[in-house]
């Protein structure tokens, strides 16, 4: 894009129940991302047709696609704010840009809504290493380097959203969890501390929200920004509670 060039972006504000849209015009400039264009909005709050607005509201922490706060809606697919670059949003010759919340959580203000579904997810399927104490445990068991290969794609993932928010499954009808709290029951029972309690991990991921919920439209591989197989983990993951449906008694 040439230099001189502005960008319009129309953002939806506001709360719950009193959303409305605001246009902002700001200069282009070489390697501006989402972030930044929001950062020039909150130094000069004015709409494009001159009205002084409050600074828009939104996310962020590592500026740097680790912590995924600043999910967001843009240009009609969620993406991670912070990675988005404007040129690759106007490479068809178009100058505007279109930013809205995520849908599929609540609202706060503007572009920040609460991600607490997510983290309740996280404690139900118990997506931790249950080792604690105040004595020394040792070194623990070794992982092997297979192991670590299949494990490390599932350890990124950030809690952006971003699976949930493109899931068709998620919503006000449905208690589905999501991709990312199958792919975290994969992950730690895979660990090798962690399979102490695979049974516990694997029976909250078969009840009510989990893996049976699934409807299998695969939007959250194509919107992962972390690119996790999501949809290898659903099918492990699927596999696993149905063995242990089918032959955990013999366990017992």
């Amino acid at each position: 894009m040439a230099e001189g060039k502005t960008i319009t972006f129309k953002i939806k504000r506001g709360g719950a129940g009193d959303s409305h849209w605001e246009e902002f015009d700001v200069p282009w400039e070489p390697q501006m991302n989402v972030i930044s264009a929001l950062m020039a909005i909150q130094r000069n709050p004015k709409t494009r047709d001159g009205k002084t607005t409050s600074p828009v509201v939104w996310e962020q922490a590592c500026l740097e696609e680790v912590c995924g706060s600043c999910s967001m809606v843009v240009n009609g697919r969620v993406r991670q704010a912070c990675s988005t670059m404007i040129d690759s949003l106007t490479k068809d010759g178009g100058n505007v840009v279109t930013i809205e919340p995520m849908t599929k959580f609540p609202l706060v203000r503007d572009l920040i809504v609460d991600r607490s579904r997510m983290f309740e997810a996280l404690k139900k399927v118990k997506a931790w290493i249950f080792l604690d104490g105040t004595h020394n445990l040792g070194p623990g068991p070794r992982q092997a380097p297979e192991t670590q290969e299949e494990t490390y794609p599932l350890s990124r993932c950030m809690t952006c959203g971003c699976c949930v928010e493109a899931c068709p499954n998620v919503n006000d009808s449905s208690p589905f969890m999501g991709a990312f709290a199958i792919s975290q029951v994969r992950l730690f029972n895979l660990h090798p501390s962690g399979k102490m309690n695979a049974a516990e991990r694997l029976d909250a991921i078969a009840g009510e929200g989990g893996v049976a919920d699934c409807g299998k439209a695969q939007n959250c591989v194509e919107v992962c920004p972390k690119e996790i197989p999501l949809v290898e983990s659903i099918a492990v993951v699927g596999r696993e509670t149905l063995k242990r449906a089918l032959f955990g008694w013999l366990l017992k």
